[in-house]
Formats: C-alpha cells, structure tokens, sequence
C-alpha cells in the first residue's frame, strides 16, 4: 500500500508539474513552440491529462513553404481565439514543430510532408480521424475549430483580427465607377452596350465555374510543397480538393478554350476578307484543341480511372 501511495503521489506531483508548464508557456504564447525534448517530454511520456493539438511545419525561408506561413497564420488565429475566450481551461493546448527545430519527431512519426496538424489524446494514441485532412478540408481557422471541437469536445469561437481591406476595396470600386459614370453622366449609352455586358458575365462565369467559391468557403492552399524532395505540386491529386493554383489554371484554361469559341464565331459570320477569317479560323480551332486537351488531361489526373482523352493523355 505504500509503495502504491507513492506512485500516486509521485504521478500527481509531475503531473501537476507538467500541466504548470504548459500553461506558463501558453500565457506568453497561444501556440507553443516545441522541439524534439519537449514533445518527447510534454506530449509522449505520461502522464498527460491533457489534448495537444500540434501544426508540424517548415517556416523557415530556406524551405520556401508558402503553405506553411499561410496555415501558420490560420493555427495562430484558432489557438488566440481559445487562449483569450473566457472558456479557457488546461484541457486543450496549441503547439508548433518546426522541421528545422524537431527534425527528429518528423523521424519519429514518418512525416514526409508540411504543414500536418495532428491530435495528440489525453488518452490512448492516436487515431487515423486524429489526423486533420489538410488537402479536403483546407486550413481555415474556422474549418480547424471544426475538427477541434470534433476530437475534444472543446468548442471555440474563432475571433479574427478586424480587416479592413475588403470594406475599403469596394468603397474605392464604387467611387470610381460613381466617378465615371458622373463624369460620363450626359452620355451613359455605354451602360447598354451589349458587349460590356457580356463580357461581365463572361468573366463572372469563368470565375465560378473554376471553383474560386470553393476557394472562399474551404480556404485551400496555394499550392503544396514536400519538404522532403521540393516538389512543388499545383494540381491536387483527388477529386475531393484542389489548390488555389489549380482554380487559376483551370480559370486561364476556360478563357482560352471560350476565346477560341469567340473567334470561329467571328470567323463565321463576320464581314472581314477572306484571308483575315481563314487565319481566325485556324487560331481558332488551335486554341479550342490545345487547352481543352490540357482541360482533360487534368480531369483525368484528378478522377483516376477516367478513360477519355484528347491529344494527350
């Protein structure tokens, strides 16, 4: 009996020492740093009563992770809104390993790739689900608040910094087309002109149809970069996400295929010579061909199994 009151004791006083430490590390930063001791120390050994939810990146310039900083951006947000709301308790810490500092907890965890946010359980390992899917759900603060609340039952309400950018943005676009239509006010007949309209709608159509909405709700990454090899990828590789890279290859590849339209239209039934609507013609069809194969050929890497292709596979 008193070797078991010991242990208990024992277990209770670095217990306690542990969550102390968490928690004046968490009151000079929202996310704490960590490295291949602490995580061995703090997240690894028991005991620990408490969740970890842990970002492993790559933030230094040398790596040229642009994800990174972008994902770290959204990490400190999540962990500021839980640190400062009146519902803050030791159940829950927010924690950061960079590669550069713990290379050797990216060893230890067979981690290729950044960033990857993980949950650490206050009981047991972890499980697949404790694996946060970066590429489907993106790295929003709100969509990791999200599977936060999914993991630990610890509901945070994501507080955002004011920005006024998109406010003084439109103000500025709504002078400026107030200014000329003030100045143009005797002669508004480009109002009704049917090609500015079209094109409006043309260019509001392209930027739907190429996922820029999903862009906005999801809030994917630019692009995705190994830290390992380097390798930059710009096309997401499963049908249930993309990269923001991608909705603007996709955007350029729809204008070109919509501009080679436009010209076999014009060729068709325009009044110029001959000569000018055999070239337009063949501009035309080259432009419809090219970057519609281009069109395939990326539907086809992100739909494995599509069997359909056109000038390229």
């Amino acid at each position: 009996c008193y070797i078991v009151l010991m242990y208990k004791v024992i277990f209770c006083t670095l217990l306690s020492e542990k969550v102390t430490q968490m928690m004046e590390w968490a009151s000079k930063r929202s996310v704490i740093r960590m490295n291949g001791d602490k995580f061995r120390r703090f997240v690894k050994a028991p005991p620990r009563n408490y969740s970890m939810v842990i970002m492993f990146t790559a933030l230094q310039p040398q790596r040229q992770c642009g994800v990174c900083r972008q994902a770290d951006e959204e990490f400190q947000v999540l962990a500021n809104s839980w640190r400062y709301s009146s519902a803050f308790t030791n159940k829950v810490f927010f924690a950061s390993v960079d590669f550069d500092e713990g290379s050797d907890v990216f060893q230890m965890l067979n981690m290729n790739s950044a960033p990857t946010f993980l949950h650490f359980p206050s009981k047991g390992k972890p499980r697949r689900s404790d694996t946060y899917e970066l590429q489907v759900r993106g790295f929003a603060a709100e969509q990791l608040a999200r599977w936060v609340a999914d993991r630990t039952d610890v509901q945070i309400r994501v507080i955002r910094p004011p920005n006024y950018a998109g406010p003084l943005l439109l103000g500025f676009l709504l002078a400026v087309i107030g200014g000329l239509a003030y100045l143009r006010r005797h002669n508004l007949e480009f109002l009704f002109n049917k090609n500015v309209w079209a094109f409006s709608a043309l260019c509001f159509v392209l930027i739907m149809t190429s996922g820029q909405m999903w862009n906005h709700i999801r809030g994917p990454p630019y692009a995705h970069k190994n830290p390992s090899t380097g390798q930059v990828s710009y096309i997401h590789g499963s049908s249930q996400a993309q990269f923001v890279a991608e909705t603007h290859i996709v955007l350029l590849f729809n204008a070109a295929v919509t501009m080679g339209m436009v010209l076999l239209c014009e060729a068709a039934t325009s009044d110029m010579d001959i000569g000018k609507r055999k070239i337009m013609c063949v501009a035309g069809i080259g432009l419809v061909m090219l970057f519609f194969s281009w069109l395939l050929s990326i539907f086809r890497a992100k739909y494995h199994g599509y069997p359909y292709s056109f000038l390229m596979s």
